[in-house]
Formats: structure tokens, sequence, C-alpha cells
């Protein structure tokens, strides 16, 4: 079977086109949004995964200990949680591009209050 050269471009044109969505990052959160959010997973998430993110009750969320992991799997643990654990799911306080930058940024080394690395 032959497929019609405009169709073939245009199934070429919308393939290019999901790629580029599907890899297209979450934008950093600005002004106060981006202090909160800073402010939440060192709290929040630090309660359980340890102040420094080095675990404790929660495993660890260094880079070293999840750069591995599917940013999409990572992604859904934060919004949904995880049953049967003490993982809570955050979708009522964050957005999903929100948990996406959290994920993102945890596998990077997640920024201090002041804009450093720790």
């Amino acid at each position: 079977m032959r497929i019609p050269p405009t169709l073939l471009h245009v199934a070429v044109l919308l393939a290019a086109g999901l790629a580029a969505a599907l890899s297209v990052e979450a934008a950093e959160p600005q002004g106060k949004r981006h202090e909160h959010l800073i402010k939440l997973v060192r709290q929040e998430c630090g309660s359980c995964h340890g102040l420094t993110l080095a675990g404790g009750l929660g495993p660890a969320l260094l880079p070293e200990n999840i750069a591995h992991k599917p940013l999409d799997s990572m992604v859904a643990t934060v919004m949904n949680g995880r049953p049967g654990t003490a993982m809570p799911g955050w979708s009522r306080f964050i957005s999903e591009d929100e948990a996406e930058w959290m994920v993102r940024s945890m596998m990077k080394g997640f920024p201090e209050l002041n804009g450093a690395r720790k």
C-alpha cells in the first residue's frame, strides 16, 4: 500500500510535534511560588526524606539515588502518593508542572532557598 505524499508529510509533522512537546521541560516557578515550593520540599518532603533529602523514613532523594528513575513515575508519585506507604499525594497543593520541576530539580540537586545548591 502506497501512502500519499501529503498524508505522509502530515504524519511526519505530527510525530515531530509530539516529540517536541514531550521534550519540553516544565518552566521553573517564579517569585514567591518558587520560594514556597523550595520550602515545601525542604520542610514537608524533608520531614520523611531527611532535611537534606539524604533519606530518613523515606528514601534519599539525592541525584545519585534518583537520576536513573523514570521522570514520569517520580512525578506521578509526587502527585498521587504511594498507596500503602506514608507517602501522600500532593496534587491538592501543587500542579503537575510544579511536581515535574521539583523532580527535575531533585535529579540535579535541589536548590536552597537562597539559590545555592546543596
